[in-house]
């Protein structure tokens, strides 16, 4: 192998990476109802996918462009998802099913959290129905206090793609985030 040839698949492939990421984020951006992201994403993913379609097509003579291509776009399909779930954008609805409902809403009031209750009955007879509105990249951290507050807890998540009044969050950032917000 040449180092033109290597050097043109490893380029065909990180236009790849970039652009699928690129479309994966836009996607989930549109689902959102997030048009001015959706809009500037997408000019950038055409704008280098352009580039890697053209350097294929230009060398179908070398069956490692359309290899690296399909590598890149695989690749970029799989980071595209790991970088959006990190930027973790939107609101989500924690549903926490529970037998221990006062104690668990007295708890994550405690962590700072805007708890609605509802008395429900489930398959085994009366439980609370407990509903927190938070920003997805807190969802884990509420998952883990419900567990601890009830490791018998069910829960179920859904993504908000409209709240009439969004709750304020007062649930204070921990780790790097809570750095970045001092400054």
């Amino acid at each position: 192998m040449d180092l033109n040839l290597i050097v043109g698949c490893l380029l065909i492939i990180l236009a790849r990476l970039i652009d699928v990421s690129l479309g994966t984020i836009r996607t989930i951006a549109i689902v959102q109802g997030r048009a001015i992201v959706a809009w500037i994403l997408g000019f950038f993913e055409v704008l280098v996918w352009v580039f890697a379609v053209s350097q294929v097509m230009q060398n179908l003579d070398r069956p490692a462009y359309a290899i690296a291509y399909a590598f890149g776009f695989a690749t970029g399909s799989y980071m595209g998802i790991k970088i959006e779930s990190w930027l973790a954008f939107g609101l989500q609805v924690v549903r926490i099913f529970t037998k221990k409902g006062d104690a668990v809403a007295t708890f994550m009031r405690e962590k700072g959290f805007a708890v609605t209750t509802f008395a429900a009955e489930g398959r085994d007879g009366p439980v609370s129905l407990i509903f927190i509105e938070t920003r997805r990249r807190t969802t884990p951290l509420i998952l883990r206090y419900a567990a601890t507050a009830d490791p018998s807890c069910f829960y179920l998540v859904d993504d908000i793609r409209l709240a009439a009044h969004p709750a304020p969050v007062r649930h204070q950032p921990t780790g790097w985030r809570a750095v970045l917000k001092k400054k």
